[in-house]
């Protein structure tokens, strides 16, 4: 048992103890959960004493002394919530180790344990990705990056540093909104757009052998090119070589889905002798029929009154000579790119019905259309911001292919 001190609570008081602290273990600020969790699942010996020492702050943050309360690994699991069995365990013999950083919800985490990787750190700012991370993979991932009092939890001595930095401020879209709101972008975006920053210190101060980073398609072109050129170098000037491409998602699932990837190797250990090449892709075979499910929920299928709306909004924009409308699919095809705005009436993705309206994907067919498996957990969060979380996701397998390809790379380090 850990601690000394005994549980003077009853049964009802401690029950509530916990549903209160359980309330606040996810979100930007939840260092105290993640060590808990990382502690619990991994069994580290390095996290045990910290982990006491939050267990204790919580409790007495939420109403009672922490004297109280013995701490044991009951107490801590109870924190949590911890569940023993979950579907993407860790691998038992690991090849490399990895961080995941802007995790959301694991992409870049499954593709690479499937390549025995081990995941040793992981950080994800949303509270409810968060939710989705720690069904799935058993730990919670440790909030704002930017925080010293974050970082500090990084290990060393890692292999590869995986990371989707956030899209918003050099994608098209966000650029576009950003411009009509008067606001800055790229890396004048003051909130966003140094987050790049911090991957660029975790890597000097890590020196991982490599590192292996995802961004949307327009990041190549954002600011005529200057924003990539400022990625670029600055990763070059950290002593990594750089490898970069657009890869599109449809090669692996059914739908259209182009995103900028990096690639780079520490010149102190591969000497920028490094054999890597991005992968060459399967044939894109996938459609949109393949992922479909038989029984589907009548929420999914839009209301007269937004079908409508859809129509008369697509017919405004042909009439204008724009291209902008909803993306009736073709089943026999490909979809277009799911985004995290797709919760607001599915217009990108509508699946055909014959007598009715259409309807959007489920959120099963959503996980599907990014490539994860049937036994993901994807139903700890609303169904709303389900949707989010997989218009923000990467395309799975693409991640894995990639991976592979790193991994590979990795062996020949002297």
């Amino acid at each position: 048992m850990i601690g000394e001190a005994k549980n003077t609570l009853s049964a009802p008081e401690t029950a509530v103890l916990f549903k209160n602290i359980h309330k606040h273990i996810f979100g930007p600020d939840n260092v105290p959960a993640a060590v808990i969790s990382h502690y619990l699942r991994n069994e580290d010996k390095k996290l045990k004493k910290a982990a006491v020492e939050y267990a204790r702050e919580l409790i007495a943050a939420y109403g009672q002394p922490d004297h109280q309360i013995r701490i044991t690994e009951e107490v801590l699991k109870q924190i949590v919530r911890f569940e023993p069995q979950i579907p993407f365990e860790k691998p038992g013999r690991f090849r490399f180790q990895f961080i995941d950083l802007f995790a959301g919800i694991g992409g870049f985490r499954m593709a690479m344990q499937n390549l025995k990787g081990e995941c040793v750190f992981s950080s994800e700012w949303d509270k409810m990705a968060q939710q989705t991370y720690y069904a799935n993979y058993g730990e919670i991932p440790f909030g704002d990056i930017t925080k010293d009092e974050t970082k500090q939890w990084i290990p060393d001595g890692f292999d590869v540093l995986c990371g989707g930095f956030p899209c918003q401020p050099f994608s098209i879209a966000g650029v576009s909104k950003k411009n009509s709101l008067g606001r800055k972008h790229g890396f004048e975006d003051e909130r966003q757009g140094n987050l790049f920053f911090h991957v660029a210190e975790i890597i000097e101060n890590k020196r991982p052998k490599a590192f292996f980073l995802e961004n949307v398609k327009n990041l190549v072109s954002h600011d005529k090119g200057n924003t990539f050129k400022v990625i670029k170098e600055t990763l070059l000037d950290l002593g990594y070589s750089f490898h970069s491409k657009v890869l599109n998602g449809k090669h692996f699932v059914p739908q259209h889905r182009e995103r900028t990837f990096m690639v780079g190797f520490d010149t102190k250990v591969f000497k920028n002798k490094e054999k890597f090449q991005f992968p060459e892709l399967p044939d894109p075979d996938r459609k949109i029929k393949d992922i479909l499910e038989t029984e589907i929920d009548p929420k999914y299928t839009l209301t007269d009154q937004l079908w409508k709306y859809l129509r008369e909004y697509a017919q405004k924009h042909k009439e204008k000579g724009n291209g902008f409308g909803f993306g009736l699919v073709d089943m026999n095809g490909i979809s277009r790119t799911m985004s995290a705005r797709y919760y607001k009436d599915g217009s990108e993705i509508l699946i055909p019905q014959e007598g009715m309206n259409p309807r959007r994907l489920t959120i099963r067919e959503s996980a599907r259309l990014l490539g994860y498996p049937d036994n993901f957990i994807c139903d700890k969060v609303s169904m709303n911001q389900a949707y989010k979380q997989f218009g923000n996701s990467v395309v799975m397998p693409l991640i894995g292919a990639i991976g592979a390809e790193v991994v590979k790379t990795l062996k020949t380090a002297k």
